[in-house]
């Protein structure tokens, strides 16, 4: 790879405290919550983000678990598709970009020396014609069956990735994970707020529209049940409020950060843990709508952020491994195990896992004996008993 320059930053961000700096960060983040409410504008804000980082291109890249390829919903900058067969020969290494903590950075050169990348095929036929160097990826989503990441592309004019790109991936993930887990509970069709309202009411998560001092302005209809049972939330003089105090108050200094725009939310509320009085699990995002497209969509005028809350999936590997061990199963037997909880029955999980419907078929058999269930809704039942809190 003898014509990898050495690191250098081309991203004009280098002072934290200047002015421009911030005012380009906020602009970054703001594309980037536009895109969590309309997918046609990812492209061009992957375009951006992948300029703010360093580098020529990026995508979101998601993968099933034991899948040795990745779909790309939305990229921008590189040649595509990426050839699966090539993808497999260095699969061992670059599959840690989807083991990664939560939103922090990891390069292939951290995965693999300069010298086992530059004699892999995939460099050789793919990246290197195209001049691509190194790629610089953090986790923004993670189930028991599937990951999803972050990546921008490097070019032999920025170099292999360097300290300054891991600080500007480190700024814009946690903005990057709030949108993706945003998009995935709704698609945003309209610019009515009437119709915006029936599209929220759709959701199966609860959400609520508060103002800049946590006013309630609207509650869907999964909100609404959520107040009503005046477990985690509820409803207290027209203002949204927790049951635990400590959560009440995090959530008041979100709802305020969002009415002075996208940058002052930073990553506070990316994952605002609740517990209700059962025990039971949610966990909570909020999206700023004080500017850009959200504002000019007409969602209601004095609306500064929305809250998502959906229940806490099992998404903690400690919780798969201790079924596991309880069970002695195999690495692919808790695969299908938790992909039945996730994914569906056994035609779903081989669509997912890309194999037979009888091999799926085996795999549940076995579960079967040495869980000493007989029905696919009691293996469910038995994964939910394991469930523990997200580790945000």
């Amino acid at each position: 790879m003898s014509n990898v320059s050495h690191p250098r930053s081309v991203s004009a961000l280098s002072t934290p405290g200047d002015f421009q700096d911030q005012r380009r960060l906020s602009d970054l983040i703001s594309a980037v919550y536009d895109a969590a409410i309309e997918a046609s504008l990812w492209e061009s804000a992957i375009e951006r983000i992948a300029g703010f980082v360093g580098g020529s291109g990026g995508g979101l890249f998601c993968k099933d678990v034991g899948v040795p390829h990745a779909s790309i919903p939305h990229r921008t900058g590189f040649q595509t598709p990426l050839p699966v067969a090539l993808f497999q020969q260095i699969y061992p290494a670059a599959e840690g970009h989807f083991l990664g903590d939560l939103e922090q950075p990891i390069a292939t050169t951290d995965l693999m020396s300069v010298g086992e990348l530059a004699e892999s095929e995939l460099y050789r036929q793919w990246a290197e014609p195209q001049g691509l160097v190194d790629f610089l990826s953090a986790v923004v989503d993670r189930t028991t069956v599937s990951a999803a990441i972050f990546g921008v592309f490097r070019h032999e004019r920025n170099g292999v990735v360097d300290d300054h790109a891991r600080r500007q991936m480190r700024l814009i993930a946690p903005h990057i994970r709030r949108a993706v887990l945003i998009g995935r509970m709704f698609e945003f069709k309209a610019a009515e707020v009437a119709t915006f309202v029936d599209t929220l009411d759709g959701l199966s998560a609860g959400m609520y529209l508060v103002d800049a001092t946590g006013r309630l302005i609207h509650a869907n209809a999964a909100g609404q049940a959520l107040l009503g049972a005046s477990d985690i939330l509820s409803s207290a003089s027209g203002r949204l409020v927790a049951r635990d105090a400590q959560i009440d108050r995090t959530l008041r200094d979100v709802f305020a950060a969002a009415g002075q725009g996208d940058a002052a939310l930073g990553t506070k509320g990316i994952a605002v843990p609740l517990t209700g009085k059962d025990g039971e699990r949610f966990i909570a995002h909020a999206l700023p709508l004080t500017s850009g497209a959200r504002r000019r969509a007409g969602v209601v005028g004095t609306a500064a952020a929305a809250l998502f809350v959906r229940k806490a999936t099992l998404a903690v590997p400690s919780a798969s491994q201790a079924i596991g061990s309880a069970f002695k199963l195999t690495p692919t037997e808790l695969r299908v195990l938790l992909a039945i909880v996730e994914v569906g029955g056994v035609p779903e999980v081989a669509t997912a896992f890309g194999i037979a419907d009888t091999t799926v078929r085996t795999h549940v058999t076995r579960l079967f004996e040495k869980t000493g269930t007989s029905r696919q809704a009691d293996l469910v039942k038995l994964v939910a008993g394991y469930t523990t809190p997200l580790a945000e």
